[in-house]
C-alpha cells in the first residue's frame, strides 16, 4: 500500500545571488540607518521631528537587526523561515510607518514624514527582493 505525502517545503533554501544581495543591502542600510539615529538623535530632533528617545530606541532596534540580517545573509544554505521573519518584519515596519503618519501618530516635521514615507518604501523594497530572492530569482 501507498501512502500520500503532501510536499513540504524544505527548512533551508540557497542563498542565491538575489536573495543574499536583498539580505546584505537590508542589513547594510538598516544598521547605518540604526546608528546614525543612535548616534545623531539629539542633532536630527529638530529635522525630523522625532523624540530623541524615540530615536535611541529605534537606534538601538534597528543596529540589532542589521546584525541579525547579515548573520543570516552569511550561509550558502538559510533558514527559510529565519527569511520569512525578516520579510514579515520589513512588511511590518513598511505598513506601520505609513500607517502612524496617516493617522498622526508620529507629530514630525515636514522633512521627518518624508524621510518616514521614504523609509518605508526602502523597507518595502527590500521585502519584495527578499521574497523574489526566496522564490528562486538569481
Amino acid at each position: 500500500m501507498t501512502s500520500i505525502t503532501p510536499a513540504s517545503t524544505p527548512a533551508t533554501v540557497e542563498t542565491g545571488r538575489l536573495l543574499r544581495l536583498a539580505l546584505r543591502l537590508d542589513a547594510v542600510v538598516t544598521g547605518g540607518n540604526g546608528l546614525v539615529y543612535l548616534l545623531f538623535a539629539g542633532p536630527i530632533n529638530g529635522l525630523l521631528g522625532l523624540p530623541v528617545p524615540l530615536q535611541r530606541g529605534i537606534g538601538a532596534f534597528l543596529a540589532v537587526y542589521g546584525v541579525a540580517v547579515w548573520l543570516l545573509a552569511r550561509p550558502a544554505a538559510v533558514n527559510r523561515a529565519a527569511v520569512l521573519a525578516i520579510i514579515t518584519v520589513n512588511v511590518l515596519w513598511t505598513v506601520l510607518s505609513v500607517a502612524e503618519l496617516a493617522l498622526g501618530g508620529l507629530q514630525v516635521t515636514v522633512a521627518g514624514a518624508v524621510w518616514v514615507v521614504m523609509q518605508a518604501v526602502v523597507v518595502g523594497g527590500f521585502a519584495a527582493l527578499q521574497c523574489l530572492g526566496l522564490r528562486g530569482g538569481r
